[in-house]
């Protein structure tokens, strides 16, 4: 048996590690060349705000007065300059927002496993390819940027991580920071020569992270007085910093400016989905190089914001996240990202149509770069034979579209060359997915062969051990050292392959795993062979009933996944169980509990799992009702005889009872506390560490009689769980464990409703004493649908 286990733990570990390599593997190449558009640059320098979780509604919409809360930056974009929305992606959080404003590629997935703080491959960024950045804001962004560049060109200016308070006091204190350090930076530069040097050179930019309208959404949501303040505050910043770059260049006419957001927030304060109030962020783009707004009669979009807005008279400029990159390298006329896979916004600029015709070729180089390094190093690594090239874009067609492309240009059809770099953008972004995923087949099947052979396995392992199905069959050592070298060959066939293709050691794992367990499911032949014949012997009706009765089951556990009210149906069906199967008749009372609370809990499942006020009073009464239990289990207890030995077991009670009353008190007291603005008391904290440490000690000291202990963990859960509940959800752990605590009996009663065994007296159950359940009974059919609800619990 512990063999046994040690190998499912190894399989179902190297499941899970599988789904990075299949799934989650980093989509950047490194080796390609950087390209740069030939002509000169409208812009010397670039200045990139990011107001950090701004939501595209929140910075467009009017005040009910029909003014707006960002009077200068609506000002630019009725006036001076080009406005739209990003359109960000999933995972809408911080890192990826800004790598893809900054990079051009929609974030390395991996670095989920480093919070998305660090860098698991270094790429390319705009602030690298400039010729000097200062940027301004939290520590939490800045620094991968400059710690990806090469050499010592990017400059950073962070506050301290304790800064960043979400509850004390309103956030707007941040950007603040920023811009008073912005301002003392170029009042300096005045009395510095070196600096003020530099500062006059191109390719510059300047990055202002504004981190206090996302902080202020979170404590406080979008919807909120602080939150639409902080956007009042930081127009006003902007504004002010603006004007004094103007000024300090002597308004040149070389500065552009861009505003946008590195992903929007929910209503309730959140954000790392994909509602549209997270994926849909301003863009506001002016000053040298930009176009100024373009009236227009009418403009089509699937929302109905614009009407909103009141802007539906000026055109409306979309763009996804990635393509600001390259409209950031195109204004000061730095080589594209090496890593970037955005699509220059042509729109946006106001240039020759030479140049754009240019800048569209550059962009186009540079995705294709690349496609052939992708291609390049998945053709390495595959056998001639069996390499399949992406057909659309051959050796052939690269140069024939790159060739036309050229002699567009040179006979001034620039909007020709401009349509076939698009095209030919299209295709290479499509080449690069279709080589990323070229293993995602192979990869899969093996780990899909592993998957069903370790079930196979363990099906075959329970049915021989814990059923009298099969007949005991004597192993023919011949055939066993036969199959044996048999599989060991395949197993060398299939390393050989792998090593002639130089794949990662991963792949070996992925590919071997499945080896040595289907060699184990063939040695079970023999029991396979009687199985079949038990099934066979059955009635076909009964099988094909029991098979639709199982598929429609796994169904309903599949689809729930996807529509959490699916599991109120399964609840239904479970509430009538009893019915079906005439339970009810020997265990009325425990069979009407058991639907009423099967009933309960299949509200949950409708109930919406984010984006609701607060209701603290319910928290509060769950935390009372739990108190209430407590007491009726204690004086319950208390009647039985020798149920607490000593005094101690009375203790552990009485302390898990002290902590379900404190649980709730923080709760009420931190929430009347960050509502004040008062931050969160050092009372409170300790109590909720102290609350988190004892909860998992306290249900080992507790009876190793079965309802205590189960009761002993329940409350250890409820008292943390109270700390982490914000609604209705505080009342779902309370119902749940009721139901478990019927489940038992009910299943006892099955088991005597069955003939399966005597009703034992769960009430003297102790867990200190080891029970092996084969010694009692083997498995029944209905052991299936026990499985089942376990599963579906």
């Amino acid at each position: 048996i512990p063999v046994f286990i040690l190998a499912g733990l190894l399989v179902h570990c190297v499941f899970l590690v599988s789904i990075f390599d299949i799934y989650f593997s980093s989509p950047l190449v490194h080796g390609m060349t950087p390209q740069q558009t030939p002509l000169p640059p409208p812009a010397k320098r670039l200045v990139l705000f990011v107001a950090d979780g701004l939501r595209a509604d929140s910075l467009y919409e009017l005040n009910s007065n029909g003014t707006s809360r960002a009077p200068y930056l609506r000002g630019i974009l009725e006036n001076n300059g080009s406005w739209g929305i990003s359109h960000t992606r999933v995972p809408t959080e911080s890192r990826p927002g800004h790598v893809a404003l900054i990079a051009g590629f929609y974030e390395d997935v991996s670095a989920v496993a480093k919070g998305w703080k660090e860098n698991p491959v270094e790429f390319d960024s705009v602030f690298n390819e400039s010729k000097y950045t200062w940027s301004w804001g939290s520590p939490d962004i800045l620094p991968m940027f400059a710690k990806g560049a090469t050499g010592d060109h990017v400059y950073t200016f962070c506050y301290t991580a304790e800064s960043e308070d979400f509850g004390a006091q309103d956030a707007s204190k941040l950007d603040t920071w920023v811009f008073d350090h912005v301002k003392s930076f170029f009042n300096s530069s005045r009395s510095n020569q070196t600096l003020f040097s530099v500062l006059n050179e191109d390719k510059v930019v300047l990055f202002l992270h504004l981190l206090g309208i996302d902080t202020n959404g979170h404590a406080h949501r979008p919807n909120s007085r602080e939150y639409k303040e902080n956007i009042k505050k930081v127009d006003e910043g902007v504004k002010e910093i603006a004007s004094m770059i103007e000024n300090f260049y002597g308004n040149d006419g070389k500065t552009a400016f861009i505003l946008t957001s590195d992903h929007g927030m929910t209503d309730w304060g959140s954000h790392g989905a994909g509602h549209p109030s997270e994926t849909l962020t301003p863009l506001i783009v002016w000053g040298a190089g930009v176009n100024y707004p373009q009236k227009v009669t009418s403009q089509v979009f699937e929302d109905n914001f614009l009407k909103e807005w009141k802007l539906e008279k000026l055109k409306r400029l979309d763009v996804n996240q990635a393509d600001i990159a390259p409209l950031m390298a195109s204004l000061i006329g730095v080589p594209f990202p090496l890593n970037s896979v955005g699509t220059l916004p042509l729109e946006y600029l106001n240039n020759s149509a030479h140049f754009k015709a240019e800048s569209m070729f550059t962009n186009a180089v540079q995705i294709l770069e690349q496609f052939k390094v992708k291609m390049s190093q998945k053709k390495e690594t595959t056998l001639s034979f069996l390499f399949t090239p992406f057909k659309p874009l051959s050796d052939s067609e690269q140069i024939n579209f790159l060739r036309k492309t050229r002699l567009y240009i040179q006979q001034q059809k620039y909007n020709e060359a401009v349509s076939l770099c698009k095209t030919l953008i299209n295709l290479a972004l499509e080449g690069l997915s279709y080589y990323h995923t070229y293993d995602r087949l192979f990869l899969g099947l093996s780990i899909a062969m592993g998957f069903v052979g370790w079930t196979t396995y363990v099906i075959l392992v329970i049915i021989k051990t814990n059923t009298d199905l099969i007949k005991t069959v004597q192993t023919n050592n011949k055939e066993s050292t036969v199959l044996f070298y048999g599989f060991a060959f395949v197993g060398m066939i299939i390393a050989f392959f792998l090593l002639i293709q130089t794949c990662p050691w991963t792949y070996y794992i992925y590919c071997l795993v499945p080896v040595p367990l289907w060699y184990a499911v063939v040695r079970e032949l023999p029991v396979i062979q009687d199985l079949a014949t038990n099934l066979l012997s059955l009635h076909i009706s009964q099988s094909i009933g029991f098979l639709l009765i199982c598929t429609l089951g796994i169904e309903i556990l599949v689809f729930s996944f996807f529509y959490r009210s699916t599991l109120t149906i399964g609840l239904l069906v479970f509430a009538g169980w009893p019915v079906i199967i005439q339970l009810w008749v020997q265990a009325k009372t425990t069979a009407l509990i058991w639907t009423l609370l099967c009933m309960l809990l299949a509200i949950f499942p409708l109930m919406p799992v984010v984006g609701r006020e607060p209701n603290i009073p319910l928290v509060i009464t769950t935390g009372l009702l739990t108190l209430l239990i407590s007491c009726f289990s204690l004086a319950s207890l208390c009647k039985r005889e020798n149920q607490y030995r000593n005094n101690e077991d009375l203790k552990v009670h009485f302390f898990q009872m002290l902590s379900i009353a404190l649980s709730t008190y923080v709760v009420s007291s931190t929430h009347d506390s960050l509502k004040n603005k008062q931050g969160l008391p050092v009372l409170n904290q300790i109590i909720s560490w102290m609350t988190l440490v004892s909860s998992s000690v306290l249900p080992l000291l507790s009876p190793t009689f079965l309802f205590q202990r189960l009761f002993s963990i329940l409350l250890s859960l409820m008292s943390t769980y109270l700390l982490l509940s914000t609604g209705y959800e505080a009342l779902f752990p309370l119902v749940l464990s009721g139901l478990m605590f019927v489940w038992i009996n009910m299943e006892q009663e099955a088991l005597q409703h069955y003939g399966l065994s005597l009703k034992p007296k769960l009430a003297v159950f102790n867990f200190a004493y080891a029970t092996d359940i084969t010694r009692f009974r083997q498995l029944h059919l209905d052991d299936v649908r026990r499985s089942f609800f376990f599963v579906s619990f």
